[in-house]
């Protein structure tokens, strides 16, 4: 039984800010995979970037993910995993593929400064080829797609919980429970 949520998308859609609520409301874990990387390898992921060249940094992240074993968690991934044939397939194993979707002009605005968030872009890439490039891998991977557009955080969360109950019986627990205590 897949028993994780993962999330997929673009940096910036919010993976680890509303990876963690849904954690709280699931009463799962909650695991950053882009934390758990600058912990083994023991440095920024900028840094990690830096070191290794974008297809270094592509391998690692692959690994680590293929490798992920973790049950009733939350997984935020960095946006580059699906890069990784091997961590996609271990993390649609384990889990429910959830792509938070954004259109490019929000995503623009809330990224700011990309050199500093350990963005996995080549040299002379600019952020819309990135889009382009990086949203046919989220939606062939997605089980389930999420449009953000006009969402705030508890609008989106709500969206997901809905689409989890439709995709997954096993949420409708969830959902009744949630529904009582009102």
């Amino acid at each position: 039984m897949k028993n994780n949520i993962v999330l997929i998308g673009m940096p910036g859609v919010g993976k680890s800010t509303i990876g963690v609520i849904l954690a709280k409301i699931l009463g799962y874990e909650f695991l950053d995979t882009d934390l758990l990387i600058q912990q083994k390898e023991g440095k920024l992921l900028k840094d990690i970037i830096a070191d290794n060249g974008i297809d270094g940094f592509i391998e690692i992240e692959n690994v680590i993910n293929s490798k992920l074993s973790v049950e009733k968690s939350v997984i935020a991934t960095g946006g580059s995993v699906v890069y990784g044939k091997e961590a996609m397939k271990n993390l649609s194993d384990i889990g429910i593929v959830i792509y938070l979707k954004l259109d490019y002009k929000k995503l623009r605005y809330r990224l700011g400064n990309i050199k500093n968030r350990g963005v996995v872009i080549r040299k002379n890439q600019r952020l819309w080829d990135l889009y382009s490039e990086r949203v046919p891998l989220y939606e062939k991977y997605a089980d389930i797609i999420i449009d953000e557009n006009g969402c705030g955080i508890e609008k989106t969360i709500n969206k997901i919980v809905a689409q989890l109950v439709s995709y997954d019986k096993h949420f409708c627990q969830f959902a009744q429970s949630d529904e009582q205590k009102k």
